[in-house]
């Protein structure tokens, strides 16, 4: 048996007590007037004491109904709740009891009234005496049922207290309960959030380090576009160069034999060391390629 149960079977236990208490102290009211012995306590006090005891029922039946969504098991709080339905009408029922009772006793007193008026106005010594005493028994009784009703409000005021302070405690323990929840989604969400800042500054370095990765790619990557560049634009110049000088050897070719018919000398020109001019030529074109 859980807590919740626990308090649950306390409230009912003393349900039953103050109703039983409730239900006595009715029939006492009902039945104050009819006989002078009887009549221990005043009818303020004991309509004071019926009074407590239905503020007490009310109180005990709000407990309950806080109580009953808070049970383990459905069944439970139906059957919680059924209680609490029953427990409303037998306090509807008691308040009910309760009026007819001061009317019955209102009732009475005006007949114990009348009665001793009829024996106080019947005159004697035994009359005077007894006019006497019941003087001194009223300015007592009046005193007294003064005391009994202040105590009375002072006890309510009491209770009250009681309750708004329970309540206020009730609504301090659920505000620390939502706060113990909030602290725990704030730890929770802390600790995301120092992983995600970790994340964070891991993926800032590794896109320092792409970075210098990239630059350092297109620089090698222009250096080897220019030295290529370079290296063909020299091989263009030695094309140029070989072809010029080709040309210049056929041309030779050409003018030989009408040179020496004319008469006129031309340097000679030599096959073998053309092809000697051209094959170093030609070696270079291959290793620069």
């Amino acid at each position: 048996m859980d807590k919740v149960e626990q308090e649950v079977e306390k409230v009912k236990k003393e349900w039953d007590d103050t109703y039983n208490n409730v239900v006595e102290q009715i029939k006492a009211i009902e039945n104050y007037g009819k006989s002078e012995t009887q009549n221990k306590d005043s009818l303020p006090r004991l309509k004071g004491l019926a009074q407590d005891g239905l503020a007490l029922l009310n109180s005990l039946q709000f407990k309950l109904d806080l109580f009953a969504p808070q049970l383990p098991t459905d069944d439970k709080v139906q059957s919680a709740k059924a209680l609490l339905e029953s427990w409303k009408n037998r306090s509807h029922s008691l308040r009910l009891s309760m009026r007819n009772a001061n009317l019955q006793a209102n009732d009475n007193i005006r007949k114990a009234a009348q009665k001793k008026r009829e024996l106080l106005l019947g005159g004697g010594g035994e009359s005077t005496a007894r006019r006497r005493n019941l003087q001194t028994k009223a300015g007592m009784t009046s005193a007294a049922e003064s005391i009994t009703e202040s105590l009375r409000r002072t006890r309510q005021l009491m209770v009250q207290e009681v309750e708004r302070s329970a309540g206020t405690l009730m609504t301090f323990e659920e505000s620390t309960g939502v706060l113990r929840k909030a602290e725990t989604e704030y730890k929770g969400h802390r600790s995301l959030l120092m992983r995600t800042r970790n994340l964070l500054s891991t993926m800032q370095r590794q896109d320092v380090i792409d970075r210098v990765i990239i630059a350092v790619g297109l620089f090698l990557f222009t250096c080897a576009v220019l030295y290529v560049v370079s290296k063909r634009i020299g091989i263009l110049a030695l094309q140029r160069k070989v072809t010029a000088a080709f040309k210049a050897g056929m041309v030779g070719k050409e003018l030989r034999p009408g040179a020496v018919g004319n008469g006129v000398n031309h340097a000679p020109v030599y096959d073998n060391a053309l092809r000697k001019a051209e094959e170093p030529l030609e070696r270079l074109m291959h290793d620069e390629l």
